[in-house]
């Protein structure tokens, strides 16, 4: 069950889900058996950024099946270019 921030360095207890953002992985459970047709349980697990750390920061599954915090990438200006346009003037 989620109870804090997935930021390790921020631990904010879960009161609400009003802010913040989950992530949820899909895992296979490498420990146990494959059943008949090679096939291993998998599960899935909940996390949670808080909404300061979620501005900042993204969950992001490691190769060991593991999570780890990565910063965002800044987002670029979609603002269009100003194009000027020069009015051709009638004589």
């Amino acid at each position: 069950m989620i109870n804090q921030c997935a930021n390790l360095t921020c631990s904010k207890p879960l009161h609400y889900l009003r802010e913040g953002r989950i992530f949820v992985f899909d895992f296979s459970d490498s420990r146990a058996e494959p059943d008949s047709k090679g096939v291993r349980p998998r599960h899935l697990e909940h996390y949670w950024l808080c909404g300061e750390c979620a501005q900042s920061y993204l969950l992001e599954r490691t190769a060991e099946n593991g999570i780890q915090v990565i910063p965002r990438r800044p987002v670029r200006s979609r603002r269009p270019t100003p194009i000027t346009v020069n009015a051709a003037r009638a004589s």
